[in-house]
C-alpha cells in the first residue's frame, strides 16, 4: 500500500490531529495556541462572499423581548431586572447549508438569532431551531459544511458526503435524529422553537455565577411539513408567511423559559452540561419561564436591516457570559472574524448593528468608518474616540474613555490539574439521548424517519451505510430494525427496477 498524502497546514507543516482541539482539560475551555483551528476557521470564513458562508437564506424582523420574571438575584444584566421591562429586538431566521438561491422549505437546522438592544449593549442570542448540533469538537465545523453544501466537482447535493460525514462522527447522531424526523421542516418560522444550544452563563453582583441554557418555546404552536407536503409549498414559503402575518398585524411571538445549573452541579453531573450535542434533562432542570418575544415590525430594506445584520455570540453584556463549551469558544471568535471579512472591520457601525448604548473606544479607522451620526454620550461618529487613540492616557477629566471594574466577570472555572493538549471526546456516548428522542415518536413519526433514512442513504457505499444502521441500532433496537428493513426494500425495489 503507497503512503498516504500528509494533511498539513497552509505553512505545510504536518497536521498531528484534526479531531480534536487543545483544551484545558478534557472538559476545559480552548486556549489561544489552538493555531491550527484558528487557521482553519479563519480560512473557512473566507471561502464565500458575499453571501454568508452558513446561514445565507434568511428572513428576519423587529420586535420587543418583554420581562415576566426578574432575574436580578442571578444577572446584573439591566434588560432582565424588573418585571415588565421592555427591550427591543431583531431576530433573524435561516437555513443553514443552502446559499441565497436555495429554497425555504428544505431539510436542514434552521438559525434563530436574536439581537437584544439592551441598555448596556447589544447581547446576540445566536442559536438555532434544534437544542443540540453535530458536533462538540470546533475543528470538525468546516468539514461538516463542507459535506452540507454542494459537491466541489458535480455541483450538486450529495448524500454520500453527508452520511460519509455522520457516520465517521457518531456524535452527530442525536441531531440527524432530529433531523430527519418530523421536526426537520418546519411549516413556517413562526411555527419553530429557537434554543441557545449552547450552554451560557449568568453572573450577579456578588460575581456567583450559574449555567444556563435558553429556550424560545413558539405561541403558535409546532408545525411541520413532510418532504412531499414542502415540494407543494413556494421556494420562499417562509420568507412570505413571516412577512405577511406581521404585515397584516398577525405577530409572531415566543415564550421565553431558561434552564439553570449551578457550578456545583457542573462539576458532578453525569454528562458533559458543556457538550452541544447533549441536552440537560428537564425532569432534573426545569424550565422556567422570563418573558416574551413578539415580533412587530418588518423591515424597512430587507438589504440595509436583514442582509446586513450581524449576529456574534462574542456580543455579550455585562452579567451574561460564555462556558468552557469547545463549539461555543469557537464561535466567539469565529463569527466575529467572519463579519468583519463581509461587512467590513467596521460592521458594528452599521445602523442595524449599532448599539443603542453609547460606544466609545479606542479602535481606528478602517473601511467605513463612522457610519453612523454621533449619539448622546459618543465623543464621536462610531465611537471612536478623536481627541487620542491609545490607552492608558492621562486625559480622563477630558472626557476619554476609562473601563470600569463594576462590570467585571467573575473567573471561568478550570479543572483542577488540567493539562493542556489534545483531549479527545470521539467515544462518549453518542447514542442514549437520540434513543430517548426515538422512543418519544409515536409509531407514525418512527415508521417517517425510517423512510427519510431509508431513501437517504440509497446509493451510498454499503461500508457508511452499515456504520449508520448499526448507529441506529446503538440508539435502539427498534430504531435499527426499521431503518435496515426500509433501506433493504428500497434496495431490492432499485435492483428490481434496474433488471
Amino acid at each position: 500500500m503507497s503512503e498516504r498524502t500528509r494533511y498539513t497546514t497552509g505553512n505545510g507543516a504536518p497536521v498531528p490531529n484534526d479531531d480534536a482541539s487543545f483544551t484545558a482539560g478534557p472538559r476545559g475551555p480552548l486556549t489561544f495556541d489552538n493555531w491550527r483551528l484558528f487557521e482553519k476557521l479563519a480560512h473557512f470564513n473566507r471561502e464565500q462572499i458575499p453571501e454568508r458562508v452558513v446561514h445565507a437564506r434568511g428572513s428576519g424582523a423587529f420586535g420587543t423581548f418583554r420581562l415576566t420574571r426578574d432575574l436580578s438575584d442571578l444577572t446584573i444584566a439591566d434588560f432582565l431586572q424588573g418585571i415588565g421591562k421592555e427591550t427591543p429586538v431583531v431576530a433573524r431566521f435561516s437555513t443553514v447549508a443552502g446559499g441565497q438561491d436555495s429554497a425555504d422549505n428544505l431539510r436542514d437546522v434552521r438559525g434563530f438569532s436574536v439581537k437584544f438592544y439592551t441598555e448596556q449593549g447589544n447581547w446576540d442570542m445566536v442559536g438555532n431551531n434544534t437544542p443540540v448540533f453535530f458536533i462538540r469538537e470546533p475543528s470538525k465545523f468546516p468539514d461538516f459544511i463542507h459535506t452540507q453544501k454542494k459537491d466541489p466537482r458535480s455541483n450538486l447535493v450529495n448524500w454520500q458526503n453527508r452520511w460519509e460525514f455522520w457516520a465517521l462522527h457518531p456524535q452527530s447522531f442525536h441531531q440527524v435524529t432530529i433531523l430527519l424526523s418530523d421536526r426537520g421542516i418546519p411549516y413556517s418560522y413562526r411555527h419553530m422553537h429557537g434554543f441557545s444550544s449552547h450552554t451560557l452563563s449568568l453572573w450577579n453582583d456578588s460575581g456567583e455565577r450559574v449555567w444556563v441554557k435558553f429556550h424560545f418555546k413558539t405561541n403558535q404552536g409546532i408545525k411541520n411539513v413532510t418532504d412531499e407536503e414542502a415540494l407543494s409549498l413556494d421556494p420562499a414559503h417562509h420568507q412570505h408567511d413571516l412577512f405577511t402575518h406581521i404585515e397584516k398585524g398577525e405577530f409572531p411571538s415566543w415564550t421565553v423559559k431558561i434552564q439553570l445549573m449551578s457550578e456545583e452541579e457542573a462539576k458532578h453531573y453525569r454528562i458533559n452540561p458543556f457538550d452541544l450535542t447533549k441536552v440537560w434533562p428537564q425532569g432534573e432542570f426545569p424550565l422556567i419561564e422570563i418573558g416574551q418575544l413578539e415580533l412587530n415590525r418588518n423591515p424597512d430594506n430587507y438589504f440595509a436591516e436583514i442582509e446586513q445584520v450581524a449576529f456574534s455570540p462574542s456580543n455579550f453584556v455585562p452579567g451574561i457570559g460564555a462556558s468552557p463549551d469547545r463549539v461555543l469558544q469557537s464561535r466567539l471568535w469565529a463569527y466575529a472574524d467572519a463579519h468583519r471579512y463581509r461587512l467590513t472591520v467596521n460592521y458594528q457601525q452599521i445602523p442595524v448593528n449599532r448599539p443603542l448604548a453609547p460606544v466609545n473606544n479606542y479602535q481606528r479607522d478602517g473601511f467605513m468608518a463612522g457610519l453612523g451620526e454621533r449619539r448622546e454620550g459618543e465623543s464621536k461618529e462610531g465611537g471612536q474616540y478623536s481627541t487620542t487613540n491609545f490607552y492608558p492616557n492621562a486625559r480622563g477629566e477630558a472626557g476619554a474613555p476609562v473601563y470600569d471594574k463594576r462590570f467585571q466577570e467573575p473567573p471561568l472555572p478550570l479543572e483542577e490539574q488540567a493539562w493542556v493538549g489534545y483531549h479527545e471526546n470521539m467515544d462518549e456516548d453518542n447514542f442514549s439521548q437520540a434513543g430517548d428522542l426515538y422512543r418519544l415518536f409515536d409509531d407514525g413519526q418512527k415508521d417517517r424517519i425510517a423512510t427519510v433514512f431509508a431513501s437517504t442513504l440509497q446509493g451510498v457505499t454499503v461500508e457508511i451505510v452499515e456504520r449508520v444502521i448499526q448507529q441506529c441500532y446503538a440508539a435502539d433496537e427498534d430504531y435499527g430494525r426499521r431503518v435496515e428493513t426500509l433501506y433493504r426494500q428500497h434496495a431490492d425495489k432499485r435492483i428490481a427496477d434496474f433488471v
